[in-house]
Formats: structure tokens, sequence, C-alpha cells
């Protein structure tokens, strides 16, 4: 029995504080804390401000890319799955936006409201296939401002592709390349007279 009476002041000892060591009180964090962790905060926000403007210049650039690369890879898939003739024009109506379109006549191709949604929309104002044209894309925008070289590419329902010069396709060489430009950076998109798109 002695011994729980010892045990039990000794727990009284320790759970009490000493009175000569000060006590710190648990309300918080103070000022001059506080006034560091925001500053430091600052100084992080300051540093990663210019590496997300640049992320995300970049990926605009990427998605502007990559939508005239896949506009390019559409009207090459509609003109074999239709056997129709495809156009992808590019700054059409106007600087950057582009357009795919169908092939119906020199006179109509070569006007100048053919990437006009006012004038041919989309989709097709009627179900007719007599009509035409009834396989054009809408008028898309590149995102992000983007821009991309002056270009039209022609693609046969064989899947081979032409660059059309003053209303005349004419057999790709080697290859088109179209640049797209964001900010002073750029990618390229390469088309072959075999039909084959790269975006590099």
């Amino acid at each position: 029995m002695p011994n729980q009476g010892l045990q039990a002041g000794l727990a009284m000892l320790l759970l009490k504080p000493h009175p000569m060591i000060p006590r710190r009180p648990s309300a918080g964090f103070s000022l001059v804390e506080l006034m560091l962790v925001v500053a430091l905060i600052g100084t992080m926000a300051a540093v990663a401000l210019p590496v997300m403007t640049n992320m995300t210049s970049s990926i605009k650039l990427n998605d502007a890319a990559r939508l005239v690369e896949r506009e390019l890879q559409d009207a090459r898939i509609k003109a074999v799955a239709t056997n129709r003739v495809m156009r992808v024009r590019t700054n059409c109506p106007a600087t950057g936006y582009l357009r795919r379109v169908e092939v119906v006549s020199a006179a109509v191709d070569g006007a100048s409201n053919r990437c006009l949604n006012s004038a041919y929309p989309f989709p097709a104002a009627d179900n007719d296939v007599m009509t035409r044209p009834n396989f054009d894309g809408p008028v898309r925008s590149l995102p992000g401002g983007a821009t991309v070289t002056d270009s039209n590419i022609q693609f046969s329902p064989d899947g081979t592709a032409n660059e059309v010069v003053s209303g005349t396709p004419q057999v790709i060489a080697s290859v088109v390349t179209l640049t797209i430009t964001r900010e002073s950076k750029s990618k390229t998109v390469t088309i072959n007279a075999t039909g084959k798109i790269q975006l590099q």
C-alpha cells in the first residue's frame, strides 16, 4: 500500500509544472512567424510566375499545332471515306483560322467567301448528296492567338496530297511545311505527297 501512495505522489509532481521553468502559451503562432510564412509564399509565387506563364504559352502553341494536324488528318480521312476531294485552307476566312472544304468547282473554291459559314454553312443546309458541298467542316480558330503559314492542301480520294497554288493542285515534291507560331515560338506540321502528316 505505501508504494501506491508514493506512485501517486510522483505522478502529481510530474504533471505539475516546475515553478522555475517558464511555460509557453499554446494559443497559436506569433505575428513574426506568420509574417515569415507570408513572405516565403510571396517569394515562391514570384519565382514560379514566369515559369507558369511560359508553360501556359507552350501549352497553347501545342494545342494550336495539334488542331492544324488534326484538321489535316480529318480532311484526308473524309476524302477517302466519301470519295470526294477535300481541302484544308489556312488563314481562311482570316488570319488564325482554318477550314476543311469540299472541292466543288474552280469558281466556287476560288471565291472569297468560300470559308464563310454564312455562305457555306456547317453542317450542310440539306442532306442531298447531289448538291454540293456536303462535307465542309466548321471554321476553326487557332487557340491563344496562334498563327499558321498560308497554305491550301488538297487530299484526293486515294489519300494522296497536293498543294494548291493559285487554284491549281501542284504535286508535292518533298514536303509542305506549315509553321504554327505563338509568341516567337513555333511548331511545324509537314505533309508529303502520299498524304502522310507529321507534327514536329
